[in-house]
């Protein structure tokens, strides 16, 4: 309880100190989080990197859910919000990168990926920081793999029909605000 009470502080600091980076005021629900995560196959993914990974809370459940080989990079570009997860969660699968999502395949060391997940506030960035970012995911994703991305709004839904050829979407009421889930398969071509 304590350290719930605690991470909802840390956010929603974050959130004041750059409200375009985070996006929202308070971290995403369990379920929320659990709704979209079930969205992949997170249990025969060999390598997986979480966009925005904030506090902690999809990086908690996404390591619940990986096989004990997995590799797992969470790339948070606030220092403060990196250094509190890479001190708070001890595991040798996962690699705290504080760093943009921007650079996600200078870290993959001649990889692909196969999930990606990200609750990003795509509609708050800045239009040329989006598209990159939504290229270089798809460059960085085997062809079988997956994005998984929570928005608070459908504005981004379509960046994403333009992007890749299959994407669903469902609604996460257990949240506040509402949250919509998407996941996107296969890039287009020429995209």
């Amino acid at each position: 309880m304590k350290r719930d009470i605690l991470e909802r502080v840390r956010f929603f600091r974050s959130f004041l100190a750059h409200p375009r980076q985070v996006g929202a005021i308070l971290p995403t629900s369990r379920w929320a989080v659990r709704d979209m995560l079930d969205m992949a196959d997170l249990q025969n993914a060999r390598l997986v990197a979480e966009f925005g990974a904030g506090t902690g809370v999809y990086t908690q459940e996404i390591l619940k859910r990986l096989s004990p080989d997995a590799r797992f990079l969470a790339f948070e570009i606030d220092p403060d919000l990196a250094s509190v997860l890479s001190e708070g969660i001890e595991d040798p699968r996962l690699e705290v990168i504080n760093d943009s999502a921007e650079n996600v395949e200078s870290y993959l060391n001649d990889s692909k990926l196969d999930v990606i997940i990200s609750a990003i506030p795509f509609t708050s960035l800045p239009e040329k920081t989006k598209q990159n970012i939504f290229r270089k995911a798809q460059r960085a994703l085997t062809p079988d793999g997956v994005v998984l991305v929570l928005q608070y709004s459908t504005f981004v839904q379509q960046d994403l029909v333009q992007r890749f050829a299959s994407v669903r979407r469902r609604v996460s009421l257990f949240n506040v605000p509402p949250a919509f889930l998407f996941a996107c398969r296969a890039a287009r071509e020429g995209a």
